[in-house]
């Protein structure tokens, strides 16, 4: 069995009480919120440490294969809380606390959400750090120790103003720094070679620029086992500090070029890579902290273990998309140019230990390098890709003779480009897709050449979200409300959460549910009036589509539509008219125009609706800024409808739709990604579901037929919509979202109207809010189909997903702390 933690609310009391005395030379009572936090947290790991030390031991007495899960983002949240509720100490710690006259809801504000992350992807991988540890895996997450993220979100006039996320600014109590396990990693330069005396040739890199990777160590805990794994992420220091020499002949940017570099590697997530120096900077972020990774992954595994040609028995690398793909030559460098295998043996080794995860349907999200680019910045990398692309050609050649049309295709290297997502193919033992429908797609459309040659790679791994974090930390009145019914087995088996359905049948149940739901919905009113100085009724149907902004997840469809809302309210002020207070949250990427021209045009709509006296407050219009992880669980536990509105055949998965359904809301959302498994799980007549079937979107781009204009032309309630887009309804500035306007109804060189087909949904989208405003008026019936939704969840656990990963692909071993 594994190990139970006990926590000392003694020895943490006195802990609290020295460390604010020794950190900061003042009384608990003299002590700011941000050093109560600081002190606590120190507390916190103090009892963390012993945990992760027995752990490391445990995993190298029991020799247990270890994943390395390597990705961009880690979009991890606030860690003090999460950590008391996998250490199952947070009522013991509030209490105590209590008791020192500081209350721990003002301390976990004090906490900045780490910014290692900005979407879904991210979290994704945070998710499955937590089910891992939680589960008993041996695992590292690699990354990257941004120092400002991607950025924080501050609205200005209704547009995204980009500031950075000084996240660090106090410092991060919980990280580790392990300057012992420092790396090299390596720039530019040219390769040179020499023939050993049998034939063998040898290679070496000169001319170079070089950094150090320094690596912080994050403690991610199980919950209740005593399992601690690690997140490793990468600091950047120069090799060779300040110059002094070169600062005294006047030569200064020489002086400081080496410092320069490091720097600029770990500053920001995703810098924008709309011109030549932001993809090489983006080019040398991913190869950073591959390489440091997959360095100390080889040293790790030989401190232990004398052949290296076994590594794949005890060493996985799963790539979190295509960001973390220069692993696979990485790694063939590594075994080759520093452990001396043959290309066969360094590819047996390769091919055996790494996996591609897939997460977009979209061509052009596949990621692509120039040619000249990647040559220049990694020479040494470069020739491996294009020696693992000869090879796979005459591979090709040979299952395929005469087909020049499908080598090209899947040739790694094409039209002056890398394709990562190809080589990821090509050299992993395995490609998943992360939810039943985006797998299909990706077999039968996106990657079909390839699965067509190597079926037995492919399968799915529908995503999954961790219950610990967005259940039992988010919304502790539900999470103590279904224990009350259940018991405390969901919080490790999500499935145990489906014995909560009996009780849809139960009126006081029902009632008790929705109270909780209520003072969800006031607790978000209350942060939405400070942060946004806008009154909304926790009695209104709070409608919620919080996610990264793009064109495909059509957040432009919900505010177009919030539009002719208004303009029907407009028309008749007195109609029958459900109260709604429509709540969005998205971060645009910098350089995306559209997307922040959407933000732009969700915002001046809320100007202009939530001062309009004359509709009575029936809308409301709410955008929350800044969307992150600790706003996100309040949102989520507050929703009572989860916009789910991708254009069918776009989303891969989705999780913010499964945290939406574990906090009882009802999916309204299109036949897309994870959204066809939820209906599968709750029922069709417990979501809403709209709009054109993923297959349609596919015949539509595949063989036309389609013109917005038609449907501009015929429905006049949309025409008005979009003419207002134009007009100065929204904005004084009548061309402000004249692009919007054009990119629905005007075909370019470069684009198609309406390419998400936002107008071709409009009218089924409108529909679906109207059944779904008659389901709320029913209260009693909606309070069953929430619960249901809650009841169906199980499914939808990181847990889940892990375990299937573990059985299907990575076979770890069970670590037992004794």
């Amino acid at each position: 069995m594994a190990e139970s933690i006990v926590f000392d609310k003694d020895l943490f009391k006195r802990s609290v009480v020295y460390n604010v005395k020794t950190l900061f030379r003042k009384t608990i009572e003299e002590a700011t919120d941000q050093e109560v936090f600081q002190a606590v947290s120190y507390a916190v790991k103090d009892q963390i440490i012993d945990c992760w030390m027995k752990s490391g031991k445990a995993f190298e007495e029991q020799d247990a294969k270890t994943v390395y899960y390597m990705s961009m983002e880690f979009l991890m949240g606030r860690a003090l809380g999460n950590n008391l509720i996998n250490l199952k100490a947070y009522k013991d710690a509030r209490d105590a606390l209590d008791e020192l006259g500081v209350n721990l809801d003002a301390v976990e504000d004090e906490e900045p959400d780490a910014a290692l992350g900005n979407g879904g992807l991210g979290r994704l991988a945070a998710c499955f750090l937590d089910s891992l540890a939680t589960l008993g895996y041996r695992a590292y997450g690699c990354g990257i120790r941004y120092k400002y993220g991607m950025f924080k979100q501050e609205i200005k006039d209704g547009y995204q103003v980009e500031v950075p996320d000084n996240w660090l600014e106090n410092g991060n109590p919980f990280e580790l720094r392990r300057p012992e396990r420092t790396k090299e990693v390596r720039f530019g330069g040219y390769t040179t070679f020499d023939t050993d005396a049998f034939g063998r040739q040898h290679y070496h890199l000169e001319g170079y620029q070089s950094v150090e990777a320094v690596p912080y160590d994050l403690p991610v805990l199980g919950y209740g086992n005593g399992i601690v794994n690690t997140l490793r992420i990468w600091d950047a220091r120069p090799m060779e500090c300040f110059k002094l020499d070169s600062f005294d002949k006047g030569d200064y940017q020489k002086a400081v070029e080496q410092e320069n570099l490091a720097r600029n590697i770990v500053e920001v997530l995703y810098p924008n890579d709309n011109h030549y120096a932001g993809k090489e900077l983006r080019l040398k972020q991913q190869y950073f902290f591959i390489s440091a990774s997959v360095q100390e992954a080889c040293q790790k595994y030989l401190r232990h273990h004398k052949d290296i040609t076994k590594m794949y028995e005890k060493v996985v690398f799963q790539l979190n998309d295509t960001h973390p793909t220069v692993a696979i030559p990485e790694l063939m460098r590594i075994l080759m140019d520093d452990y001396f295998l043959t290309w066969e043996e360094a590819w047996n080794v390769t091919t055996k230990t790494c996996a591609y995860t897939n997460h977009t349907i979209m061509e052009e999200a596949l990621e692509k390098w120039p040619v000249d680019l990647f040559q220049r910045l990694l020479p040494r990398i470069y020739q491996i890709v294009e020696e693992i692309n000869r090879r796979f050609l005459l591979e090709v050649a040979e299952k395929y003779p005469g087909d020049r049309e499908k080598a090209k295709r899947m040739s790694i290297i094409r039209d002056g480009q890398i394709r990562m997502a190809n080589m990821a193919i090509i050299a992993g033992f395995s490609v998943n897709g992360v939810a039943r429908l985006h797998t299909e797609i990706l077999k039968n459309r996106e990657l079909h050449d390839f699965y067509e040659m190597y079926p037995e790679k492919f399968n799915n791994k529908t995503n999954g979200i961790t219950q610990r974090r967005f259940l039992l930390h988010g919304n502790p009145l539900l999470a103590d409300w279904v224990t009350s019914k259940i018991g405390e087995g969901w919080i490790t088996d999500l499935s145990e959460i489906a014995k909560l359905k009996p009780l849809v049948n139960d009126d006081a149940a029902l009632d008790e549910f929705m109270k909780i739901k209520y003072e969800n919905k006031v607790r978000l009113a209350k942060y939405i009036k400070k942060y946004n100085n806008i009154d909304v009724d926790p009695n209104s149907i709070f409608d919620v589509q919080v996610k990264r902004l793009h064109e495909y997840k059509r957040q432009l469809l919900n505010i177009l539509h919030i539009m002719y809302l208004y303009n029907k309210l407009k028309d008749d002020p007195d109609a029958e008219f459900y109260p709604r207070t429509f709540i969005f949250g998205a971060k645009a990427a910098a350089g995306y125009r559209t997307a922040k021209q959407t933000i732009k045009l969700i915002n001046s709509v809320a100007d202009v609706i939530n001062n309009d006296a004359s509709i009575k407050g029936k809308i409301k219009v709410v955008f929350i800024e800044n969307y992150r992880v600790s706003n996100a669980e309040m949102i989520f536990a507050a929703s009572d409808i989860s916009e789910q509105i991708s254009t069918a055949s776009k989303e891969a998965s989705g999780t913010g739709n499964m945290k939406f359904m574990l906090n009882g809301a009802i999916t309204l959302g299109t036949l897309d990604g994870a959204n066809v498994e939820i209906v599968e799980e709750v029922g069709e007549e417990n979501a809403m579901i709209f709009g054109l079937k993923a297959q349609e979107v596919i015949d539509y781009e595949k063989n036309g037929g389609y013109t917005p204009r038609e449907i501009y032309a015929s429905n006049p309630d949309l025409q008005r919509v979009l003419d207002q887009l134009i007009d100065g309804t929204y904005c004084a500035n009548k061309d402000e979202f004249r692009s919007i306007y054009n990119s629905l109804l005007n075909t370019y060189e470069t684009s198609v109207a309406d390419r998400y087909f936002i107008l071709k949904d409009f009218d089924s989208y409108r529909g679906a809010h109207e059944i779904i405003e008659y389901w709320y008026r029913d209260k009693k019936n909606w309070a069953k189909k929430a619960l249901i939704n809650t009841a169906s969840s199980g499914k939808f656990s990181s847990d889940r997903t892990i375990q299937e990963y573990v059985d299907d692909l990575w076979h770890l071993d069970k670590v037992i702390l004794k």
